[in-house]
Protein backbone atom coordinates (compact mmCIF):
# COMPACT_ATOMS: atom_id res chain seq x y z
CA UNK A 1 0.00 0.00 0.00
CA UNK A 2 2.72 2.49 0.96
CA UNK A 3 5.65 3.54 -1.22
CA UNK A 4 8.81 4.99 0.29
CA UNK A 5 10.09 6.99 -2.66
CA UNK A 6 13.46 7.79 -1.08
CA UNK A 7 15.43 5.74 1.44
CA UNK A 8 19.07 4.82 1.98
CA UNK A 9 18.81 1.09 2.63
CA UNK A 10 22.58 0.67 2.84
CA UNK A 11 22.96 3.32 5.56
CA UNK A 12 20.33 2.26 8.08
CA UNK A 13 21.04 1.83 11.78
CA UNK A 14 20.32 -1.86 12.34
CA UNK A 15 20.71 -1.82 16.12
CA UNK A 16 16.99 -2.31 16.72
CA UNK A 17 17.03 -5.30 14.37
CA UNK A 18 19.94 -7.24 15.88
CA UNK A 19 22.23 -5.86 13.22
CA UNK A 20 20.31 -7.53 10.40
CA UNK A 21 18.62 -5.91 7.43
CA UNK A 22 16.12 -8.77 7.45
CA UNK A 23 14.47 -7.08 10.43
CA UNK A 24 14.07 -3.83 8.50
CA UNK A 25 12.47 -5.71 5.62
CA UNK A 26 10.10 -7.57 7.93
CA UNK A 27 9.10 -4.27 9.58
CA UNK A 28 8.40 -2.75 6.17
CA UNK A 29 6.09 -5.60 5.25
CA UNK A 30 4.30 -5.43 8.61
CA UNK A 31 3.75 -1.71 8.03
CA UNK A 32 2.27 -2.42 4.58
CA UNK A 33 5.17 -0.80 2.73
CA UNK A 34 5.01 -2.51 -0.65
CA UNK A 35 7.54 -0.49 -2.63
CA UNK A 36 10.72 1.47 -1.93
CA UNK A 37 13.42 3.16 -3.95
CA UNK A 38 16.92 2.82 -2.51
CA UNK A 39 18.92 5.95 -3.23
CA UNK A 40 22.54 6.02 -4.32
CA UNK A 41 24.77 9.01 -3.45
CA UNK A 42 28.17 7.77 -4.66
CA UNK A 43 29.29 5.29 -7.30
CA UNK A 44 31.01 3.28 -4.54
CA UNK A 45 27.55 2.42 -3.15
CA UNK A 46 26.18 0.81 -6.30
CA UNK A 47 27.11 -2.81 -5.64
CA UNK A 48 25.91 -2.75 -2.03
CA UNK A 49 22.54 -1.25 -2.94
CA UNK A 50 22.12 -3.61 -5.88
CA UNK A 51 22.81 -6.59 -3.64
CA UNK A 52 20.18 -5.38 -1.13
CA UNK A 53 17.38 -4.84 -3.63
CA UNK A 54 18.18 -8.13 -5.38
CA UNK A 55 18.24 -10.14 -2.17
CA UNK A 56 15.20 -8.64 -0.46
CA UNK A 57 12.89 -7.64 -3.29
CA UNK A 58 10.02 -10.07 -3.85
CA UNK A 59 6.38 -10.28 -4.89
CA UNK A 60 5.26 -8.43 -1.74
CA UNK A 61 8.04 -5.81 -1.65
CA UNK A 62 9.05 -4.15 -4.90
CA UNK A 63 12.55 -2.69 -4.54
CA UNK A 64 14.46 -0.57 -7.02
CA UNK A 65 17.31 1.92 -6.88
CA UNK A 66 18.62 5.17 -8.26
CA UNK A 67 22.01 5.98 -9.75
CA UNK A 68 23.61 9.34 -9.11
CA UNK A 69 26.02 11.49 -7.13
CA UNK A 70 24.90 13.62 -4.18
CA UNK A 71 25.91 17.31 -4.46
CA UNK A 72 27.82 17.13 -1.16
CA UNK A 73 30.24 14.51 -2.44
CA UNK A 74 33.89 15.42 -3.00
CA UNK A 75 34.77 17.49 -6.04
CA UNK A 76 36.47 14.61 -7.85
CA UNK A 77 33.46 12.36 -7.24
CA UNK A 78 31.14 15.03 -8.66
CA UNK A 79 33.35 15.37 -11.72
CA UNK A 80 33.38 11.60 -12.23
CA UNK A 81 29.62 11.64 -12.86
CA UNK A 82 29.79 12.04 -16.62
CA UNK A 83 26.65 11.66 -18.69
CA UNK A 84 28.13 8.55 -20.27
CA UNK A 85 28.92 6.88 -16.95
CA UNK A 86 25.50 7.69 -15.50
CA UNK A 87 23.71 6.34 -18.57
CA UNK A 88 25.76 3.15 -18.59
CA UNK A 89 25.18 2.45 -14.88
CA UNK A 90 21.50 3.40 -14.89
CA UNK A 91 20.31 1.64 -18.04
CA UNK A 92 19.14 -1.58 -16.35
CA UNK A 93 15.50 -2.07 -15.36
CA UNK A 94 16.27 -2.28 -11.64
CA UNK A 95 17.41 1.35 -11.78
CA UNK A 96 14.28 3.47 -11.58
CA UNK A 97 15.73 6.98 -11.42
CA UNK A 98 18.77 9.27 -11.77
CA UNK A 99 20.06 10.85 -8.57
CA UNK A 100 20.13 11.95 -6.00
CA UNK A 101 21.59 15.00 -7.61
CA UNK A 102 20.93 18.68 -7.01
CA UNK A 103 22.40 21.65 -5.19
CA UNK A 104 23.33 22.01 -1.53
CA UNK A 105 24.75 25.37 -0.52
CA UNK A 106 24.17 24.71 3.19
CA UNK A 107 26.87 22.07 3.58
CA UNK A 108 29.02 22.97 0.62
CA UNK A 109 28.98 26.30 -1.17
CA UNK A 110 32.61 26.57 -2.23
CA UNK A 111 32.02 24.23 -5.17
CA UNK A 112 28.79 25.73 -6.49
CA UNK A 113 29.92 25.63 -10.10
CA UNK A 114 30.74 21.93 -10.05
CA UNK A 115 27.47 21.14 -8.26
CA UNK A 116 25.62 23.02 -10.98
CA UNK A 117 27.54 21.26 -13.74
CA UNK A 118 26.88 17.88 -12.12
CA UNK A 119 23.15 18.61 -11.88
CA UNK A 120 23.09 19.48 -15.58
CA UNK A 121 24.83 16.20 -16.47
CA UNK A 122 22.36 14.23 -14.37
CA UNK A 123 19.51 15.98 -16.18
CA UNK A 124 20.98 14.98 -19.53
CA UNK A 125 21.33 11.35 -18.40
CA UNK A 126 17.74 11.40 -17.18
CA UNK A 127 16.60 12.72 -20.53
CA UNK A 128 18.57 10.11 -22.49
CA UNK A 129 17.20 7.22 -20.44
CA UNK A 130 13.75 8.74 -19.94
CA UNK A 131 14.02 7.99 -16.23
CA UNK A 132 12.96 10.46 -13.51
CA UNK A 133 15.44 12.77 -11.84
CA UNK A 134 15.75 12.80 -8.03
CA UNK A 135 16.59 16.34 -6.92
CA UNK A 136 18.04 17.47 -3.59
CA UNK A 137 18.00 21.20 -2.90
CA UNK A 138 19.05 23.04 0.24
CA UNK A 139 19.52 26.80 0.45
CA UNK A 140 19.71 26.75 -3.35
CA UNK A 141 16.11 26.87 -4.52
CA UNK A 142 16.53 29.65 -7.08
CA UNK A 143 19.58 28.13 -8.77
CA UNK A 144 17.97 24.68 -8.68
CA UNK A 145 14.82 25.85 -10.46
CA UNK A 146 16.85 27.96 -12.91
CA UNK A 147 18.98 24.98 -13.95
CA UNK A 148 15.99 22.65 -14.24
CA UNK A 149 14.37 25.21 -16.53
CA UNK A 150 17.51 25.93 -18.55
CA UNK A 151 18.20 22.24 -19.17
CA UNK A 152 14.51 21.53 -19.89
CA UNK A 153 14.13 19.00 -17.08
CA UNK A 154 10.50 17.93 -16.82
CA UNK A 155 10.45 14.45 -15.29
CA UNK A 156 11.36 13.85 -11.68
CA UNK A 157 11.00 14.34 -7.95
CA UNK A 158 11.89 17.23 -5.67
CA UNK A 159 12.80 15.00 -2.75
CA UNK A 160 12.41 15.86 0.94
CA UNK A 161 10.67 19.09 0.01
CA UNK A 162 11.23 21.87 2.56
CA UNK A 163 10.74 25.02 0.52
CA UNK A 164 7.84 27.45 0.08
CA UNK A 165 4.78 27.12 -2.13
CA UNK A 166 6.24 29.35 -4.85
CA UNK A 167 9.16 26.94 -5.27
CA UNK A 168 6.81 23.97 -5.29
CA UNK A 169 4.64 25.64 -7.93
CA UNK A 170 7.63 26.30 -10.18
CA UNK A 171 8.71 22.67 -9.90
CA UNK A 172 5.16 21.45 -10.52
CA UNK A 173 4.91 23.68 -13.58
CA UNK A 174 8.00 21.95 -14.97
CA UNK A 175 6.34 18.56 -14.48
CA UNK A 176 7.98 17.47 -11.23
CA UNK A 177 6.43 15.61 -8.32
CA UNK A 178 6.82 16.89 -4.74
CA UNK A 179 7.92 14.37 -2.10
CA UNK A 180 7.37 15.02 1.60
CA UNK A 181 9.45 13.45 4.37
CA UNK A 182 9.02 13.28 8.13
CA UNK A 183 9.86 16.98 8.32
CA UNK A 184 6.25 17.75 7.39
CA UNK A 185 5.20 16.27 10.76
CA UNK A 186 7.54 18.46 12.83
CA UNK A 187 5.87 21.02 15.09
CA UNK A 188 7.76 23.95 13.57
CA UNK A 189 6.92 22.99 9.96
CA UNK A 190 3.56 24.76 9.61
CA UNK A 191 4.66 26.65 6.49
CA UNK A 192 5.59 23.34 4.90
CA UNK A 193 2.19 21.89 5.75
CA UNK A 194 0.59 24.97 4.23
CA UNK A 195 2.50 24.31 1.01
CA UNK A 196 1.52 20.62 1.08
CA UNK A 197 -2.14 21.59 1.12
CA UNK A 198 -1.70 23.36 -2.22
CA UNK A 199 0.13 20.56 -4.03
CA UNK A 200 -2.20 18.68 -6.40
CA UNK A 201 -3.02 15.27 -4.97
CA UNK A 202 -1.85 13.52 -8.13
CA UNK A 203 1.64 15.02 -7.79
CA UNK A 204 2.34 14.10 -4.15
CA UNK A 205 4.86 11.52 -2.99
CA UNK A 206 6.00 10.43 0.47
CA UNK A 207 9.38 9.25 1.69
CA UNK A 208 11.44 8.62 4.79
CA UNK A 209 14.93 9.68 3.61
CA UNK A 210 15.90 7.09 6.21
CA UNK A 211 18.02 6.80 8.27
CA UNK A 212 17.51 10.56 8.58
CA UNK A 213 14.56 12.74 9.61
CA UNK A 214 12.32 10.30 11.47
CA UNK A 215 8.72 11.56 11.57
CA UNK A 216 6.68 12.27 14.67
CA UNK A 217 6.17 10.17 16.83
CA UNK A 218 9.59 8.63 16.08
CA UNK A 219 11.45 11.93 15.88
CA UNK A 220 14.91 11.71 17.39
CA UNK A 221 15.25 8.03 16.57
CA UNK A 222 16.98 6.48 13.59
CA UNK A 223 14.54 6.46 10.71
CA UNK A 224 13.60 3.45 8.57
CA UNK A 225 11.18 2.76 5.69
CA UNK A 226 8.59 1.18 8.02
CA UNK A 227 7.95 4.69 9.34
CA UNK A 228 6.67 6.10 6.03
CA UNK A 229 3.02 5.54 7.12
CA UNK A 230 3.56 8.23 9.77
CA UNK A 231 4.27 10.71 6.97
CA UNK A 232 1.07 9.54 5.29
CA UNK A 233 -0.84 10.01 8.55
CA UNK A 234 0.36 13.60 8.87
CA UNK A 235 -0.69 14.43 5.32
CA UNK A 236 -3.96 12.56 5.78
CA UNK A 237 -4.75 14.69 8.82
CA UNK A 238 -4.13 17.78 6.70
CA UNK A 239 -6.32 16.58 3.85
CA UNK A 240 -9.06 15.04 5.95
CA UNK A 241 -8.48 11.55 4.59
CA UNK A 242 -7.01 8.37 6.02
CA UNK A 243 -3.35 7.40 6.10
CA UNK A 244 -4.27 4.42 3.94
CA UNK A 245 -5.80 6.67 1.30
CA UNK A 246 -2.64 8.79 1.22
CA UNK A 247 -0.67 5.56 0.86
CA UNK A 248 -2.78 4.44 -2.07
CA UNK A 249 -2.73 7.75 -3.92
CA UNK A 250 1.02 8.33 -3.46
CA UNK A 251 1.76 4.78 -4.57
CA UNK A 252 -0.29 5.37 -7.73
CA UNK A 253 1.54 8.66 -8.25
CA UNK A 254 4.89 6.90 -8.00
CA UNK A 255 3.74 4.29 -10.50
CA UNK A 256 2.56 7.05 -12.84
CA UNK A 257 5.93 8.79 -12.53
CA UNK A 258 7.82 5.65 -13.51
CA UNK A 259 5.36 4.95 -16.33
CA UNK A 260 6.14 8.30 -17.95
CA UNK A 261 9.33 6.75 -19.26
CA UNK A 262 7.52 3.98 -21.08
Amino acid sequence: MYTDSHCHLNRLDLTAHDGKLDGVIDAMKQANVSRAMAIMCDFAEYDEIYDIITKFGDETLNLGMSVGIHPCEDLQVLKSATVERLVEMAAADHVWAIGETGLDYYWSDENKQEQQASLARHIHASQQLKKPLVVHTREAKHDTIDILKAEKAEHGIIHCFTEDWETAKQALDLGFYISFSGIVSFKNAQSLRDAALKVPRDRLLIETDSPYLAPVPKRGKSNEPAYVPYVATCLGDLFGISSEEVGRLTTKNFEDLLAQAQ
